[in-house]
């Protein structure tokens, strides 16, 4: 399977909408005329100044075409998304001043002009638009920030995560060679609850990103209580709680890496397993783990990493490398257009 082309022909049968709120960043603003050119999303919507993205464009030498440009400071919604995030902080205390984090309309108001990160997670909580990717210019934590606040997490969860999709490129692994690797960016180091709502969100990346039933495995330096301590006792408790959360998910833990991959080595280690021989979705006790592992696995097998894709949240958004180039922002959008999930 070649998974870019397959995110591209899914979001162009969804035919989601998508909002780029960096809407005057360079590569943000190629992106977003490749993605209309490639009909991956209907509409796309920059943020910004009008005449500020039109001058990019100009200096890039791309079309504005079937593009919808929106201004925070003008736009029409800017009433209602002022009134929504002022009820959704009433009453939270900004820690460094003790008053009101947003004391009344307007300020929500002006907060939604200052930060367009959060306008366009407001879109998407309101429908306005399906989802969202940011991260050329801004950092992970201000979308983070902006999509926990605004969106919030998905019904059942308490935590936003990530995972990567691996391209093993190897059929023997995982799904057609591709396999879920979660969390490997966003939380260091995991509760029990935390790895459970990780592995239930790793698995539903699973199975709308690689389109198969997801067969998860909880990933230790022990198998089965091979050892003991705290460390190993979090993931047999986040085993215990993920199966409460998703009793019809397959989830199996806690596993050394071998004994959830090489069957011979489950039967020796984990003999029953409901894994055994299907592992396409592995979850890391913490993200120093998962982010050596996806790298070594990256680099010594020679597999394509694609992500960090946000996962957790209550509607898609997804985060970008500073250093990505338009077409990374492309085959990203692609993905969150196709977590949105819908065929229109």
């Amino acid at each position: 399977m070649n998974f870019v082309e397959e995110m591209k022909k899914k979001a162009k049968e969804y035919q989601n909408s998508l909002v780029l709120p960096e809407g005057t960043e360079e590569r943000t603003v190629v992106a977003a005329a490749k993605i209309v050119a490639e009909k991956l999303a209907n509409p796309v919507t920059l943020l910004g100044k009008k005449e500020d993205v039109e001058k990019v464009a100009k200096d890039k030498g791309v079309s504005l075409e079937g593009i919808t440009i929106i201004d925070p400071a003008t736009s029409e919604w800017l009433e209602e998304f002022g009134k929504e995030y002022f009820e959704l902080r009433k009453g939270k205390i900004n820690k460094k001043t003790g008053a009101a984090e947003v004391p009344d309309v307007e300020a929500g108001k002006a907060y939604m002009v200052k930060d367009p990160l959060s306008f366009g997670a407001m879109m998407v909580r309101k429908g306005y638009a399906d989802s969202m990717v940011s991260g050329a210019f801004s950092s992970t934590a201000a979308l983070l920030r902006a999509g926990l606040k605004i969106i919030g997490t998905e019904e059942g969860s308490k935590t936003a995560s990530s995972c990567f999709v691996m391209d093993t490129h190897d059929e023997k692994w995982g799904h057609e060679g591709l396999m879920i690797f979660s969390d490997c960016a966003v939380v260091p180091e995991p509760t029990s609850e935390q790895l459970s709502d990780i592995a239930v969100a790793a698995g539903k990346s699973c199975k709308a990103l690689l389109g198969c039933e997801p067969a998860v495995a909880m990933l230790s330096f022990s198998t089965k209580g091979s050892a003991g301590g705290e460390v190993v006792q979090r993931v047999q408790d986040a085993v215990k709680m993920a199966h409460e959360k998703a009793p019809d998910m397959l989830i199996d833990g806690e596993m050394q890496a071998d004994a959830a991959l090489i069957p011979a080595v489950t039967d020796k280690k984990a003999p029953g397993s409901p894994v055994r021989g299907k592992v396409n979705t592995i979850i890391f006790p913490n993200l120093g783990a998962g982010n050596i592992g996806y790298k070594l696995v990256q680099r010594l097998a020679h597999a394509d990493a694609y992500g960090p894709v946000l996962q957790g949240f209550a509607k898609p958004i997804s985060d970008l490398s500073r250093g990505c180039s338009s077409d990374d922002i492309v085959v990203t959008s692609a993905i969150t257009l196709v977590q949105a999930g819908k065929i229109h």
